[in-house]
């Protein structure tokens, strides 16, 4: 990667280094170990608990070493998801960086820019010479996009800072002081089969695949109405629902991104009469979403006859489930006009030693709207006589209305980006929210260079933004004091 001659390339050369190290959420121990292994070949005082989180400490510089510290927090794990014909192993390969223009992407990957530019911004903070700083408390944590596990592990023991800048935020210029909480359900069904062979009536096999959708974070895009691939697959096997069973099933691939793939395999006696009405809904279903997934594709062919097939209750009661399952935007914010107060997101359905199992994800800024949203699927579990059960829960980032830091943050960008920046509210979860419970006389506010289309493989950033937010960053945090 070649990127010179602006004020970031510090940045972007970190951001190259850890590109090279697995750090997918759960497989973050390599990435731990850099980030120790940086501190103490700098003879920084570094602390690193169970969960594979790592606070570094550098003292302040000269004429700031007095002042209050301030922690600098992201998460060192990504979101991998590759493009159908990549061969990309995220246990092992690095990633492969593409500069075009002002565009910094990956080829056929998710980039990691979410939230790899927080640990590179952080790394080159601690790793410069000649930027005047207060002490830094740089707070790099594991697992945030499976659940927060990290942040969860936090106990504020090591952490003396008075401000929390958290650099995993997508829009320059708008800084967040508040975001949403939630929770993951999974409903599970416990999968039994019939044989088709021993069945002496002529069945023949059918596979639905649904492809092509843009996907996208779950929180941050959910309000573009794209379309989800497990619901659609759902709404294709209702229509035809009495007269198939299913023999496999699978769509999805993280609780947090919108599902852009699903795919069925389906065993019926008259193929012809359900390919035709799977493929006239079709059309009907690539209609609704031809201005935000005009690239949909919407596959029903025969296909090798299957020997064995779900039974037909528990098929009716997969499908019905499907169709129950709240997704999508449910509630908007009665407070802040344009904010997603409560939302669903049908994200994974997979089976695994005979259990399918259903992950959604709900996100709520009022913990009451989770619970009720929870409630509603749990109904819908029992009533198709799946388990249910609720995990991940993680609080919400109240709004602080006597913030000093938001202020602060305001002026500084317009000093150094001649122009106005926006304090907001976002449907997403921060782990800000679960930070402030054992940190609350914290000041905290969260930013971000631009990014876009994350947890997805078309995910990409500004390297100018980068450039502009560093400069930014800089400036901020001698001012906080």
């Amino acid at each position: 990667m070649d990127i010179k001659n602006i004020e970031s390339k510090e940045v972007f050369k970190w951001f190259e280094e850890i590109s090279k190290i697995p750090r997918e959420s759960g497989n973050e121990k390599e990435i731990s170990d850099f980030l120790v292994e940086f501190a103490r070949e700098r003879n920084f005082e570094v602390y690193r608990d169970s969960a594979n989180n790592v606070i570094i400490k550098k003292c302040g510089t000269s004429k700031y070493e007095n002042k209050n510290a301030v922690i600098i927090q992201g998460h060192m794990d990504m979101v991998c998801e590759n493009t159908k014909d990549s061969k990309h192993d995220f246990r092992k390969d690095a990633i492969e960086l593409i500069v075009e223009g002002d565009i910094l992407k990956a080829n056929g990957t998710t980039l990691g820019g979410d939230d790899g530019i927080a640990i590179a911004m952080g790394l080159a903070l601690l790793d410069s010479k000649n930027i005047p700083h207060p002490p830094i408390e740089f707070l790099a944590t594991t697992s945030e996009e499976t659940g927060m596990d990290g942040a969860l592990a936090i106990t504020g023991e090591h952490l003396n800072g008075k401000s929390l800048i958290n650099i995993d935020s997508e829009e320059e210029g708008i800084f967040l002081v508040s975001c949403a909480g939630g929770l993951n359900t999974l409903t599970e069904f416990e999968i039994k089969r019939d044989s088709v062979k021993e069945n002496k009536e002529n069945f023949e096999s059918l596979k639905i695949e649904i492809s092509g959708l843009k996907g996208g974070h779950s929180g941050i895009e959910i309000d573009k109405q794209r379309a989800n691939a497990i619901k659609i697959l759902g709404r294709l096997l209702y229509a035809v629902k009495k007269d198939i069973c299913l023999s496999f099933i699978e769509g999805g691939a993280k609780h947090n991104a919108i599902a852009k793939n699903s795919e069925a395999i389906i065993i019926t006696k008259d193929a012809d009469k359900i390919k035709n009405i799977l493929e006239e809904l079709s059309q009907k279903i690539k209609n609704e979403y031809k201005t935000e997934d005009s690239q949909m594709q919407i596959k029903i062919e025969k296909c090798e006859n299957v020997n064995e097939c779900i039974t037909k209750e528990i098929s009716d009661n997969i499908i019905d489930f499907m169709n129950l399952a709240p997704n999508g935007v449910l509630y908007m914010s009665r407070e802040i006009n344009g904010l997603v107060q409560t939302s669903a997101n049908n994200g994974v359905l997979k089976e695994e030693n005979g259990k399918l199992t259903f992950t959604i994800s709900i996100r709520s800024s009022l913990e009451s709207s989770t619970e009720e949203i929870a409630s509603i699927v749990e109904i819908a579990s029992k009533r198709t006589g799946a388990k249910f059960e609720k995990v991940n829960w993680y609080p919400a980032w109240e709004y602080d209305k006597n913030s000093k830091i938001k202020d602060i943050a305001l002026s500084v960008y317009k000093k150094v980006a001649g122009k106005e920046a926006k304090i907001e509210a976002i449907h997403a979860g921060l782990e800000c929210g679960i930070l402030k419970r054992v940190l609350p006389e914290v000041d905290m506010i969260s930013l971000g260079p631009n990014l876009y289309d994350v947890h997805t493989p078309a995910e990409h950033l500004s390297i100018s933004s980068v450039d502009r937010t560093w400069k930014f960053l800089k400036e901020l945090i001698i001012n906080l004091n």
